[in-house]
C-alpha cells in the first residue's frame, strides 16, 4: 500500500504519493500526521488515503508517524476537500484548521552567514556601493544573531522581499541555507504522583524507623501520615505543601517500598477552574408552545435518517429560548451515545454559554477558542478525539474539533460576521457547519434573533416550493417579557438646535438617572472604540494618520486621570497596530491648534463619570480585553451588580442574558450605516436590533434610548420597532434591484503591493484576463465591478486594489487558474 497525502506547505495544493516503510505499514492510517520528504527539506503531511497504485513511477518512503491515533476523522477530510473546493483555497491550508495549534508545524529554513567580512562596509570582498540596502540589513542582522530561521527574519523585514536577496546571496556563497522542520511544540504534560503502597498499618509501624535526625524524622512521618489519607495517586508538590518534605525525603520513601512514585498525566483544562461555579442541575425550565412546536420538529429530525441534510434555521427575538432548544437537542445527542458542537460568534459570550451548558453536562465540556494556551487547546483537542466530550463550545474554530461521533451542530447568532474568517483561508463557519452536518448525518441549528437576508430567504416559503434549503422554526415571543422593550428615537438634529451640545441626550440623562436611583444596570452602545476618532490641525487641515495604512490615527486616554491630573494620550492605528504620542504641534504649518474631533467608548466612559460621578462603569471593547480570562472577569463583575453601567462596543450585541439591564443607551445609532458596502445597512439593522434585546429581559422590564442624527432612515425605522420583515422585505428589493446576494454570488479578488502603481497595473491584468475568460466560456450572466482602490486603499504598507466577481457561479470561472499573489474570498460578507 501507498500513502497519498497532502503536504503541510501553505504554496503547495497537490497530492503526493508515498511509500510505506515495512515498520509503519500496520500503523499507518487515513487521517495520521507524518513527516516525509519534499524535495530537499522534511515537512508534515496528512494521510488522506491508503492505495495500491501510486500515480508515478518511484516514491520516497514516509519518514515518521508522529501520532499514532489519526489526527482527522474521515467526516474531517470530507470537510476540508469541500471547503478546498468552495473556497478556492489549497487543501493543506484548510487542514491546517482541522489542527491544533503547536502541533501542525511547516517546514522553514535557517539562514547563516557563510564569509563573516560581508556585513562589514569596510569589506574588502564587497564595497558599500556593491551592497544593496536590503543586503546590508540582512548580513548585519544575522552577524549580530546568528542563524535565524526564515520566520524570524519576516519579523524584521515586513513588507520587504528579502528572500530574493537571500537568494543572491547564497548562489555567491556568502549566505547557507539548509531546511528546518520544527517538531511539535505540545505534547502531553505528566507530573510527578505519589501513592501509598503498604496498607496504612505497616506504614504506622515504619513511622519510627524513617530518619535519624528529629526534623528528617518529622518531615517523612508527615509525608506517610498526608499519604495514608489521600490513598489514590497525589500530586507531590501538594504532599509538599501539605508536609513539609522534599524530593530527597519521598525518594527515601520509596527505597524503603513503602509509597510509589509515578508519572502521571493530566488533562490541561480550561473550565476546571470555573465548573464549580457553574452552580448545581437544576430543573429544565419548561418551554412554551412555540419552543414545544420547534422543538417537536427537532427532536424528529434528532431521530431521523431522512431530515438531516436540510438544517433548522431558529428565527427567534431576543429572549425568546433559543439556547435552551440548543442544550435539550444536545442532552438527545448525549442520550444516543452522539456529540455535540455549539458555535457562538465572539469569545465574548463564551463564558455564559459554558456555565449553561456546565450546568446540564457537568464535566463532559470542552472550551476552545484562541486565548487558551497551546496546551489547553491541545488537551482539549485530544480529549475530543477519544470521545470523553460531549459537548464542545467556542468560536468557528470549535467547528473543527475531532467528535468521533457528531450528531448536532448549533450556531449561535448564526448571523454575526465573525464567523467569517478574514485571512487566508477565507471561509465562513456557518457554511461549513451546514456541509459539516450534512457529511455527518448531523442536524444542524442556526439560531438568531437577526438572520442574515441570505439566510432567511433560504428558508422562505418560496424556496420551500422549490425544495428548499433549510427549515424555518419561529420564535417570536420572549419568554419572561413577551413584548420588546420600546424604543425612544431621539433626533440629535433636535438636540443641537436646542442648545445641546454634549454627546448624551436630555432623554438618555434623564434615563440614566432613573435607572442608577432605582438601583439598576445600563448598557451604553457605540461602535466605535477610542476617544477621538479623528485628530487634525485646525488651522491647516492636516489629519494625523498612520503612514502606513493611509488611515486617521485613533485618540486613546490610557486610563481616566485623577482630578488636576493631565491624561496620558496615544494615537492609534486600529489596523496595524502603530502608535505614537498625541502631537503638540502640526507637522505641516508648526500650529499648536490641535484638536480631537469624533467620539468613541472611552469618550462615553468619561462622560458618564463626568455626568454620574458615583456610577460605576465597566468598558467592554478591544483595548480591555486583550488578556485571557479578560471577558469572563469583565461580565463576571457587571453580572454580580459590582457595576452600574457598562460601556462598550458590538461586542455587547452578542446574544448576553443580563436580567438587571433596564436601559440600552444607542449613543450613535448610524455608525457603519454608509459605508460603500451592500451589506452595510444589515450589518446596522443586526447590531442596534441585537443590542437592543439586552434591555429588559427579565420581570424588571426595559427601555431603550437610541440617538442618532437620521431618524427617518429605513433601518433606524425597521431597528426602533423591532420589525425584522420590514427590513428584510426592504432590504430584499434592494438587492434584487442590484443583483446582489440572494439573487447572484460573489467573488472578491484583492492584489497587495508595497507600490501603488503596481498594485494598480497588477488588478488592471487581472480584469482583462478576467473578461477573456468570461468571453471564451460564454458567461453572459457573469459581471466584472472594477477593478478600483478598496475602501482602506493602504494597510499595514501595502495598496490595495480588488475586483468583484458577480453571477450564478463566478468561482467556477477561477477553478483550476493559477491565480498567484491574489487573494480570493468566495462570498465575502464585506466587500471593504
Amino acid at each position: 500500500m501507498y500513502a497519498r497525502l497532502a503536504v503541510n506547505l501553505s504554496s503547495i495544493s497537490g497530492l503526493f504519493d508515498y511509500s510505506l516503510p515495512e515498520n509503519l505499514e500496520e500503523e499507518i492510517k487515513p487521517g495520521c500526521l507524518v513527516t516525509v520528504p519534499f524535495g530537499k527539506q522534511l515537512v508534515q503531511g496528512i494521510v488522506l488515503e491508503l492505495v495500491s497504485q501510486p500515480a508515478v513511477a518511484e516514491t520516497k518512503p514516509v519518514f515518521e508517524l508522529l501520532d499514532s491515533v489519526p489526527v482527522l476523522t474521515s467526516h474531517q477530510i470530507s470537510l476540508a476537500k469541500w471547503l478546498a473546493w468552495e473556497t478556492l483555497s489549497p487543501l493543506a491550508a484548510c487542514i491546517g484548521l482541522m489542527l491544533p495549534a503547536g502541533l501542525s508545524k511547516q517546514a522553514d529554513s535557517i539562514f547563516a552567514i557563510r564569509d563573516p567580512g560581508f556585513s562589514e562596509p569596510d569589506s574588502r570582498v564587497y564595497s558599500r556601493s556593491k551592497i544593496s540596502g536590503t543586503e546590508l540589513r540582512l548580513a548585519k542582522l544575522l552577524t549580530q544573531r546568528g542563524p535565524l530561521r526564515g520566520r524570524q527574519i519576516d519579523r524584521h523585514f515586513k513588507n520587504v522581499d528579502w528572500r530574493r536577496t537571500a537568494q543572491v546571496l547564497i548562489k555567491n556563497d556568502l549566505l547557507t541555507r539548509h531546511s528546518f522542520l520544527p517538531p511539535p511544540s505540545v505534547r502531553p504534560k505528566f507530573v510527578r504522583t505519589a501513592q501509598l503502597s503498604v496498607p496504612p498499618e505497616a506504614a504506622e509501624a515504619a513511622m519510627p524507623e524513617l530518619g535519624k535526625t528529629p526534623g528528617t524524622l518529622l518531615r517523612r512521618q508527615a509525608a506517610l501520615r498526608c499519604l495514608i489519607r489521600e490513598p489514590a495517586d497525589v500530586n507531590v508538590a501538594w504532599v509538599f505543601a501539605e508536609s513539609g518534605c522534599n524530593l530527597a525525603d519521598l525518594q527515601e520513601l520509596a527505597e524503603r517500598e513503602l509509597i510509589v512514585l509515578r508519572e502521571t498525566e493530566i488533562w490541561r483544562d480550561p473550565l476546571e477552574k470555573v465548573e464549580h461555579l457553574a452552580g448545581e442541575i437544576g430543573i429544565p425550565p419548561e418551554l412554551t408552545s412555540m419552543q414545544r412546536t420547534a422543538w417537536e420538529k427537532i427532536l424528529l429530525a434528532l431521530h431521523s435518517s431522512t431530515l438531516h441534510s436540510l438544517p433548522f434555521l431558529l428565527h427567534g427575538v431576543t429572549g425568546s429560548g433559543k439556547t435552551e432548544l440548543y442544550i435539550r437537542a444536545a442532552e438527545e445527542c448525549i442520550r444516543s451515545g452522539k456529540q455535540a458542537i455549539i458555535l457562538v460568534p465572539e469569545i465574548a459570550i463564551t463564558p455564559q454559554t459554558v456555565r449553561r451548558f456546565l450546568q446540564r453536562f457537568p464535566g463532559q465540556v470542552g472550551l476552545v477558542h484562541s486565548r487558551l494556551s497551546e496546551g489547553e487547546r491541545y488537551d482539549t483537542w485530544r480529549r475530543a478525539r477519544l470521545g470523553q466530550l460531549k459537548v464542545i463550545i467556542g468560536p468557528r474554530s470549535a467547528l473543527f474539533t475531532p467528535l468521533p461521533q457528531l450528531g448536532l451542530i448549533a450556531v449561535d447568532e448564526c448571523h454575526d460576521g465573525s464567523y467569517s474568517q478574514s485571512d487566508p483561508p477565507f471561509y465562513n463557519a456557518v457554511t461549513a457547519a451546514r456541509e459539516y452536518a450534512r457529511i455527518c448525518s448531523a442536524v444542524c441549528i442556526l439560531g438568531s434573533a437577526t438572520p442574515s437576508i441570505v439566510q432567511r430567504f433560504q428558508a422562505s416559503s418560496s424556496q420551500a416550493a422549490r425544495g428548499g434549503e433549510s427549515i424555518l422554526l419561529d420564535l417570536p415571543k420572549r419568554i419572561v417579557n413577551p413584548a420588546m422593550p420600546p424604543v425612544q428615537v431621539v433626533d440629535m438634529r433636535a438636540e443641537l438646535k436646542s442648545g445641546s451640545r454634549g454627546i448624551f441626550s436630555q432623554a438618555l440623562i434623564d434615563a440614566l438617572d432613573k435607572v442608577l436611583k432605582n438601583d439598576q444596570q445600563a448598557i451604553l452602545f457605540l461602535n466605535r472604540r477610542g476617544t477621538a476618532t479623528y485628530v487634525f490641525c485646525r488651522d491647516c487641515g492636516t489629519a494625523v494618520s498612520c503612514p502606513r495604512c493611509n488611515t486617521p490615527l485613533t485618540y486613546h486616554i490610557n486610563g481616566l486621570p485623577s482630578e488636576g491630573e493631565r491624561p496620558v494620550s496615544d494615537l492609534h492605528c486600529h489596523h496595524c497596530g502603530y502608535s505614537r504620542k498625541m502631537p503638540r504641534k502640526c507637522p505641516v504649518c508648526g500650529s499648536n491648534q490641535i484638536r480631537q474631533y469624533g467620539l468613541g467608548s472611552e469618550k462615553v466612559e468619561t462622560e458618564v463619570a463626568k455626568l454620574f460621578p458615583s456610577a460605576r462603569t465597566l468598558r467592554w471593547d478591544w483595548e480591555t480585553t486583550r488578556h485571557k480570562d479578560a471577558h469572563e472577569i469583565i461580565l463576571g463583575h457587571f453580572s454580580a451588580h459590582r457595576a452600574d453601567v457598562l460601556v462598550g462596543t458590538q461586542m455587547l450585541a452578542k446574544g448576553l442574558d443580563l436580567p438587571l439591564v433596564t436601559l440600552v443607551g444607542i449613543v450613535l445609532a448610524e455608525v457603519g450605516l454608509h459605508l460603500p458596502d451592500p451589506f452595510a445597512a444589515e450589518r446596522t439593522f443586526d447590531v442596534l436590533t441585537q443590542v437592543s434585546g439586552r434591555a429588559g429581559r427579565s420581570s424588571l422590564g426595559g427601555r431603550v434610548v437610541m440617538q442618532t442624527f437620521q431618524p427617518e432612515h429605513y433601518v433606524i425605522q425597521a431597528a426602533a420597532g423591532h420589525d425584522y420583515a420590514a427590513f428584510y422585505a426592504h432590504e430584499l428589493d434592494y438587492r434584487r434591484q442590484l443583483g446582489y446576494p440572494p439573487f447572484s454570488h460573489l467573488v472578491r479578488m484583492e492584489c497587495r503591493h508595497v507600490q501603488s502603481a503596481a498594485a494598480e497595473s497588477q488588478a488592471r491584468a487581472m480584469a482583462a484576463k478576467l473578461a477573456g475568460w468570461i468571453d471564451s466560456q460564454d458567461r453572459r450572466e457573469t459581471t466584472i465591478i472594477g477593478p478600483v482602490p478598496c475602501f482602506f486603499s493602504r494597510l499595514n504598507g501595502l495598496y490595495r486594489w480588488q475586483i468583484i466577481l458577480r453571477g450564478p457561479n463566478p468561482a467556477g470561472l477561477l477553478r483550476g487558474k493559477n491565480l498567484g499573489d491574489w487573494r480570493v474570498e468566495v462570498d465575502p460578507s464585506s466587500l471593504l
